[in-house]
Parts: structure tokens; sequence; C-alpha cells
């Protein structure tokens, strides 16, 4: 690495964001950290105390980075020598309008980041945060085949039966190319999700991937940063195990 790089990484306020910005202050990196509203404390106080305790000369820079505002994206990526793109909407649950509230801020989102990363004129790398939820379901994978890079989820499935996430994840990592979850459990979420799969994978994992595809030269091409995936109901019930005295549900989708 090159001394005092400079990087940038958006959705920096969220879990794998805040990991990914102290793992890079750590490492000597200086941080352009994108979050919705610089103003809000709740998504910019933990930052800042990584940075003081990364010890001095370890710098952080908060931007505003809406996804959809192209100017803001480009004013965090100037002067950065990397683009770590973490942000996009993320929820399970109905929507009223999927097409506003998850595809489009996750499509056009990466374009918009890709786009100002290109503009800025310094970049030499992009790393795009994707999710499991962009390989699966995939019905028209060989049974009995481990999915792998070369799987994508099947878009005509999932929006016949209003997996929207997964279609907003799948589109927005095509666009490059061209877990709360445990709190609903904790708190007794009783919802069904058909066809909702979790790959899990430790947050400090995930952040140092990101991290070692962005040094290494020869990376590129789809990386899965994968222990396992589990069906939502598999995962409920090993939640329910670990922890007993919360009301996890024991069953979330019918056997």
């Amino acid at each position: 690495m090159a001394s005092a790089e400079t990087v940038m990484v958006t959705g920096a306020s969220g879990f794998i964001g805040s990991t990914l910005v102290r793992r890079l202050l750590d490492r000597g990196y200086d941080v352009h950290a994108g979050v919705l509203n610089p103003d809000d404390k709740a998504e910019t106080d933990h930052l800042h105390a990584l940075a003081a305790g990364a010890g001095e000369g370890r710098r952080l820079s908060v931007f505003r980075c809406d996804l959809l505002d192209g100017a803001a994206l480009l004013d965090a990526a100037r002067g950065c020598s990397g683009v770590f793109h973490l942000a996009s909407p993320c929820t399970i649950d109905p929507v009223s309008d999927p097409q506003n509230q998850l595809t489009v801020p996750a499509v056009e989102g990466t374009v918009n980041v890709l786009r100002a990363a290109k503009e800025a004129g310094g970049v030499r790398r992009v790393v795009v945060t994707s999710s499991n939820a962009a390989i699966m379901p995939s019905p028209g994978w060989a049974a009995g085949e481990v999915p792998d890079e070369r799987c994508w989820t099947d878009i005509d499935y999932c929006e016949k039966n209003g997996l929207w996430y997964s279609v907003s994840k799948t589109l927005a990592e095509k666009a490059a190319w061209s877990m709360s979850v445990l709190l609903r459990l904790l708190q007794g979420c009783t919802a069904e999700y058909k066809d909702i799969f979790i790959g899990a994978v430790h947050v400090e994992d995930v952040a140092l991937a990101h991290i070692l595809v962005f040094e290494n030269p020869s990376a590129s091409g789809r990386h899965l940063c994968i222990e396992s995936i589990s069906h939502w109901s598999d995962l409920a019930a090993k939640v329910a195990e670990l922890y007993p005295n919360y009301k996890v549900p024991k069953q979330t989708q019918p056997i």
C-alpha cells in the first residue's frame, strides 16, 4: 500500500461498513466515510471513535453519500485511489413499491458510485459488496452442485414470488459488471419467508476480504465470502438454540 493512501467507503455507518473502516484505518489508510446524513450522530459518532482509537495520523473524513446524488458521490470519491461500495437498501419484509424502495436505489446507486469512481480520476480499483441473495434462489442450478461464482439468482423466479431484495442485489451486481436478521429473530419475528436463504460469515472476515481483493492486483471477478448457506427457518432454529432466553420462533415456515 502506498503511504497515506485514501479510499472511500459507502455505507460506512453500517455493521460491515464500520468494521471495514476500522480495519482500513488500522492498516494505515485514510478513509472517506460515506453516510446518508453526516449530521446524524447515530451515523457518525462511532466512526469518529474508531478513527480516534486508530491513533495519530489515521484520518477519517465523513461525506454525505446519497446513492442517487451523483455530485455528492463524486465529491466523496475525489482524491481516492479505491472505492468500497457497501451501501444498499436492505429489507426482507414486504414492500409496497419494490421498484423505488429497493431496485432503483440499489441499481442506480451502484451505477452512480461506479461513475463517480471513474470521473474522480485517481481511483484504480472498486470493490462492490453484493450478497448471497445474488446467487440464490436459483432453481435452475444443477441439483447437488455447490453454487459458486458462476451462479446467479433467477430474476424471473424472484419477481414471481415477491423476493424483491434478491432482485435488487442481483440487478445491482449485474449493473456493476455491464442482519438486522439476527435482531428480528431475537425480537420474536414470526413472519414466514419462503425461499429466503442466509449466508453466515463473520463480519471481520467480510471486512478483511474487501481489503485483500483491493490490495491484490490479480484479484478480479466475483468472490464468495460465505461459510455456509442456510434456509431462514434453519437459522431461526440455531438462534433459538444459542439464545434460549429470547422469544425466537422455532419455525418460520411450514414444513
